[in-house]
Order: C-alpha cells, then structure tokens, then sequence
C-alpha cells in the first residue's frame, strides 16, 4: 500500500467502503452457472464477516488487516492476467492513498524509489478542494460544471531519474456523495454564485464547509504513459516559436473544441506598456480584435486604461464576466469599451493578459453570444494551452521589432544603402584594432565633390489652412454648448447658465473674427475648467433623460488628447496624411529606378508636404566610372518624377477630407559640393562654408517673390526651376521640352528673375504648368 495524502482539507468525510461492488455478485449468486453462483455466494459469505467493509472504514490504515479479502473481491477489476500491462490502483477517493496495486503500478513506484510521493501536476490545494465541491454539484445537484475536463497528470521518476508524465484517470463509479447534517442546502442562485467566482476559495468553503459532506466507497485510478505525448506538445511549443504567421481559423477551431462553443470568438490585441501608457503593436494585421473593432488605434489605447482593464493587467489576473450586462461602468473609458463589445453581440467573455516577466504582450479575448456561457470556472481550461499562445505572440514581438528598427532606419536615419559601404569600412577598422587591443577612434565620414539635387511638393497656406481647421473646431464647439447650456437651462434654470451662454457667445463673436496666437489654448482651457465641470455635475445629478443624453453625446465629440473638439482639424491632419503617403510611395517606388542608373545618396523628409534631397557623385560609387551624363539623367528623372507626383495628387484631391493644394519646386545647383556625416545629429549636413549657399536656398526659396513684383514664385499646378547660370537654363528648358511632347507639361513657359535674399543674389527661374491628364 502507498501512503500519500497531498491535500488534508477537504468538504468530505470519507468512508472506505465496498457496497456498490455487492450488488454484482449478489447478481452472480443467482447464475444459473454453478461454479458462478457458488464462487459469488462464498464471496458473500467472507464478506458478511466483515460488515466495517460494506458500512465504510474512515481510517485508511484500518484496510491493511483487510488486505486479503480486498484483494479477493476486486480480483475481477484487477484481472491477474493484465497485472502487468496495466497501470491501475485502488484509491481512497480523491485522495492519493493508493492499494491494491497492478505489477506494473509496484514496479514503476519501486523504480521511483522510497521517498516519492504522488503529487498531481499543477493543483494546488485550494484548487483541489474546490473540485472536490464540483464533483458535489455535478453528481448531487446534478449541475453541469466542466472543472475536471482538463487533463490530470503524475510525473514519476524512473530508477534512472528520468521523468514520465502520466496521465490519470478515476473511475468513480463505486462511489456515492451524501450530505451530512452540517451540510448547507445550496439554491441555484448559490451554485450560480460558486461558478462565477472559482477562484474565491473562502466562498466555496462557506458553502461546502470541510467534513460537511460524505464520499463513501472507492475509486479505481489508471495511469496512461504520456511521456510521448507531451513530448509532442513541447515539439508544438517548439514550432509556434518558429518564422509564421499566426493562423487565428485555426486557434478559434481548438478553442470551439476545448469549450464546445462552436461560435466562440477568439481575438488577440497585442500591445506593450511604455511608461505609463499602453502603445498597440500590430503584430498581425490579419488577427481579430475586440478592442480594435471599429475603433481607432487612439480609442483602443484609450480602453485599456480602463479601471477594469489596468486592473486586470496590472495584476495579471483573467477578467472573466459571465453576463456583460452586471459589469459596472466605473469610468467613461469602460463604458466605451462594454459598449464597444456590445455592438459584437458579446454577452459573456474572458480576457486574459499575455505577460512575460514584466513584458506585457497584449490580451488574449475570447467571447460568446450567450450569458455565462464563459465562466470563471471553464476559464481555468486555458492554463494548459497559455503557454502556447504566450510563445507564439512573444515570437511575433520580436519579428515586429525588426520591422520597426527597419522603418526607424527607413524614416529617421540616414544610412543610405549607397553610402552604408563607407559605415562598414569604419566598422571594420574599429572592430580590427579592438581585436588587437588598439584604441580607435572613429573617423568623420566624408563625400566630397558630389552634385546636389533638391525637390519638394508643398501643400500651399499649410499655416492658414490650419489654422482655419481650428477655428472651425471652437467655432462648433462653441455652437455646441451654446446650444446645450439653452437646453438645460430651459430644463434647470439658473443664473450661472445664462452667464456660460452670455460669455460663450462673446467668445464666437470673437472667433468670428480670426485667431490669435493664444485664441487655442484660451479656449480649450476655459472649457475644460470652466464648462466641463459644470455640465459632468449637471449630467451626475440631473434625471432629464434627454438633456443629459444630449451631454454624452458632446463628450463623445471631446477628442481626449486635446480636451476639445477636432474634427475639421482630424479632416485637415488627414488630408496631410494622405497627401504625404500617396507622394512618398511615388517618390520612393520610382527611386529603386533611379538607383539603377548610378548609385546616389538619397533622403526625403513629411513636413506639410514632401523635400528630397539626391547627391550623386564619384565618391558616393567608388567602384563605378562616374560621368557627368549620370548627374544630367537624375536631373530629368527628377522632373519626370515631380509630374507623376502631381499626378497622383490631382487624382487623389477630390477625395481629401480638407481641400488643398500643393506646389512644387526644383533647385539646381550646378556646383559640386561636400557633405559630412554629423555623428551628434545621425544624418548628413552640407560640409564647408562656401556649400553653405546651397542650404540656405533650400530653406528661403519657396517663400520667394518674382523680383519688382509681390507674387510667390510658387503657384498651384505649376512647377518652378530656380537655377544661376545660362547654362542650367539651357539644359533645363531641353528637358521641358521633351515633357511637353510626352504631354506631361503644358507648353506655356514663363521665365523670372528671383528677389534678392539675404545671401542669395541673382537667381532665376523657369515656371511652366502641368499637363493632368485624366484617368
């Protein structure tokens, strides 16, 4: 006999007992078989001698001087023939006390050596006395809980100290549960209780206190060797870390198999905790998200700092809510979110937080369309398989951290792929001499006698037109509680309201007017100081249903980054947005062209428009022959390039939220010059004092006047080539030439002197029209 009590709480006495195994044999004394009949009613005879067996023994030890007849009357369970094939043993119920051992059971205990003692695989002994509470309200209440459906495993050194894992099974079908006269009565509304709450042991205790209960017969347990099994699950492991794409059909497929929901909806929203705040990180564009459905990158960030949320993730706790109608809205950020799951017909779900250490990886969310059909007590089905989900997300972490360091090397960097041989010299020689113990200091990285090349597309009166957008965003705001403090004041009169209507309509007056420097900050810090509170108190205390759903819907508009209304702002970043994206997938697509002719060194900057700057030259392709028709076929490039661009925005115009026009620009600049890697800056600066020139011009020339004249050089639809000398001009106006055959400009060309500039005297300049065509 083993002697092993894992756990010694436990709601029930136990009674040892032998009585449902009679009524078997009671059925063989009848047989009309004789050496049946007669072999059962001498069984029943012994047996009869020992009333304690069928009553229950309570002590455990007491079977030892029972041991021959136990022996006897299981011997039909325990056939002597699979003594060695099977691994099976008698068990005091729910505990591992363990007799009646197969030969094969004895033999793998003997291997594991004296001091070895059943422990089953991650149960705790809170946990374990809670399932004891289940069997209680499975077999006595006849209530469908599914807390034992996750596997139970014994991990048992052999005499070579390796482990197996086996997985266990109880026959419990010799025994019966009965309630004692300290046990509590529980109604539906208790066990609905207990099952929204596993986790709460005092609960479960106060309902099911310990010995209330009786568990009187006995149990078979049968091991199953799964060593390969889980072999085969640490190979899952494995291939999850591996280079793929997260595949969410068939994740939601094994999770409909766990829970036998076959709606259940599976999503994953991947973020991580940057200071104090949550930042999305989209590590598959194809995976679903409760959060992100229908929701801004902003609004979903905005969930998460939730109470109900921050406090899941800061205590790394599951939030499983049966029924969504009974979880209390604590802040407008949560009632955000409940009604953000409510549009997806979501009626019970479990989010679980994916932390690594102190990493935070993002959510795992599972929903249903029915009430408490996820609940506290089927969510512990996830703690075998969380690890594989862990992994695999933590793998694509890691893929979209390459990706990231490879859009900082695309966006912020300079380290050109023309120019990143001469980093790798420099590298190398610091590597070498610290290999052999020398000091090395890294040298300036230099191009020298390279021809510039400089272009950009700029959304005309970017300043006003943003500024127009703000203004019209108070102005409305402004309407808005104008309207709304008419409203309430009609519904709650008071002085206080009439003085709010009084000063908010000086305030439009004034906007009417333009927008001062500080107008912006004024405002928005006189509504949220001023206004905000008011109408929070009057929307708290008010029962006027429609004055206060008026209030929500103005906070609703309330951007929360900037306390106030953006809306023709939004329309106007927008536009910006998708004027910048459109230009610079143009610009950098036809540059892999470029790139072809001649190496060069190539950047370009999003402002309220797009720069770029090319520098082409001996120096930046040693290993090439450089030819000044190199320099002259980059210049007519660059000009076929600004048409296609201007192209694509003519055609993407019409569908901007904010109307605006672009211009653009093209400055030549004939003279070779220097350009010097600044180590503090991380990019490239024109080098030497006389070059100096060059990027002067590049930040005044659009803001230039026609000289003896107060109209800009820029204008819409039309391209401007500002240049120095005769023979710039000569070059340029035979490329025009050649875009005017191919249709791309327009054949009407003006030509100008530029305004003198501080440092910038005797430019010139070409300005003809683009040719759109329709398409």
């Amino acid at each position: 006999m083993q002697f092993n009590f894992a756990f010694d709480s436990s709601p029930f006495k136990t009674l040892i007992a032998f009585h449902k195994i009679i009524p078997s044999f009671e059925a063989a004394a009848l047989s009309p078989v004789g050496f049946q009949a007669n072999y059962a009613r001498s069984l029943l005879e012994e047996i009869s001698k020992y009333p304690e067996l069928i009553e229950g023994v309570e002590k455990a030890e007491d079977l030892l001087r029972y041991e021959p007849i136990i022996k006897v009357l299981l011997a039909d369970l325990f056939p002597s023939s699979l003594t060695h094939n099977e691994i099976k043993a008698i068990t005091i119920p729910f505990h591992l006390y363990t007799f009646n051992h197969t030969a094969r059971l004895e033999k793998i205990l003997q291997d594991a050596g004296d001091h070895y003692e059943f422990s089953l695989r991650d149960i705790s002994p809170d946990t374990y006395y809670i399932l004891n509470c289940c069997v209680i309200i499975s077999q006595y209440y006849g209530f469908k809980v599914d807390a034992m459906d996750a596997p139970l495993f014994l991990d048992i050194p052999d005499k070579n100290n390796i482990i197996h894992h086996y997985r266990v099974l109880f026959n419990a079908d010799f025994i019966d549960v009965l309630p004692t006269e300290q046990a509590i009565d529980l109604s539906a509304e208790d066990i609905t209780e207990l099952v929204d709450n596993f986790s709460d042991i005092a609960l479960w205790k106060s309902k099911f206190p310990e010995q209330s209960w009786i568990l009187k017969g006995f149990s078979i347990m049968t091991l199953f060797d799964a060593t390969i099994e889980n072999a085969v699950s640490s190979f899952k492991s494995n291939l999850l870390r591996e280079k793929s794409a997260i595949q969410m059909a068939e994740i939601e497929s094994i999770f409909r198999s766990i829970y036998k929901i076959n709606d259940l909806r599976i999503g994953l929203t991947s973020f991580e905790k940057v200071r104090d705040e949550y930042n999305l990180r989209l590590v598959e564009k194809q995976l679903y998200s409760h959060l992100l459905y229908d929701s801004t990158i902003e609004e979903c960030e905005s969930m998460l700092c939730s109470e109900t949320l921050e406090r899941m993730l800061s205590k790394d706790e599951y939030l499983v809510v049966p029924d969504i109608d009974k979880l209390p809205i604590a802040d407008p950020k949560q009632a955000f979110f409940i009604n953000k799951l409510k549009q997806q017909n979501v009626k019970s779900f479990i989010f679980v937080p994916l932390i690594e250490g102190d990493k935070v990886l993002g959510l795992l969310e599972m929903s249903s369309s029915r009430v408490r059909e996820l609940n506290s007590v089927n969510a512990n089905k996830l703690n075998f398989i969380l690890p594989f989900i862990k992994d695999k997300v933590s793998k694509a972490f890691s893929e979209t951290e390459n990706q990231i360091e490879a859009v900082i090397q695309k966006e912020y960097t300079s380290i050109h792929p023309s120019v990143k041989w001469r980093f790798q010299e420099e590298a190398i020689h610091f590597l070498n001499d610290r290999a052999f113990g020398k000091d090395y200091a890294l040298q300036e990285i230099v191009f020298d006698h390279v021809y510039p090349l400089y272009g950009q597309i700029d959304v005309q009166g970017s300043s006003e037109s943003r500024n127009q957008a703000i203004r019209q965003d108070l102005i409305n705001q402004s309407e808005e509680l104008i309207a709304l403090f008419t409203a309430v004041n009609q519904t709650q009169p008071l002085p206080l309201f009439e003085q709010k209507i009084f000063d908010l309509e000086r305030n439009l007056t004034t906007l009417q007017h333009g927008l001062l420097t500080d107008t912006e900050q004024l405002m928005l810090d006189y509504f949220n100081q001023d206004i905000h509170p008011i109408l929070e108190n009057f929307r708290k205390n008010n029962t006027n249903s429609l004055a206060t759903e008026s209030i929500d819907r103005y906070f609703e508009r309330i951007n929360l980054s900037i306390g106030g209304f953006y809306e023709a702002r939004q329309d106007y970043d927008n536009s910006i947005t998708l004027i910048n994206k459109k230009l610079v997938a143009v610009l950098d697509e036809k540059q892999v062209e470029a790139q072809q002719y001649f190496p060069h060194y190539y950047e370009r900057y999003k402002t309220d428009g797009i720069e770029h700057n090319m520098y082409i030259g001996a120096s930046i392709a040693p290993d090439r022959n450089f030819e000044l028709y190199y320099l002259r076929n980059l210049r007519l490039w660059q000009l076929q390039v600004m048409c296609a661009m201007e192209q694509e925005f003519r055609q993407l115009q019409p569908s901007l939220p904010h109307l605006l026009e672009v211009t653009s620009l093209i400055l030549v600049f004939a003279t070779p010059i220097s350009i010097r890697f600044r180590m503090d800056e991380k990019q490239f600066d024109i080098d030497g004092s006389y070059n100096v020139r060059y990027e002067i011009a590049k930040k005044r020339i659009d803001k230039a006047k026609i000289k003896g004249s107060t109209e800009r050089i820029t204008q819409k639809g039309k391209l401007v080539i500002v240049y120095s000398n005769v023979h710039e001009e000569t070059e340029y106006l035979g490329y025009i030439n050649l875009l005017q055959h191919k249709d791309l400009l327009t054949n009407e060309i003006e030509q100008f002197e530029v305004e003198d500039l501080q440092g910038l005297v005797g430019l010139k300049a070409i300005r003809v029209g683009f040719h759109f065509q329709e398409q």
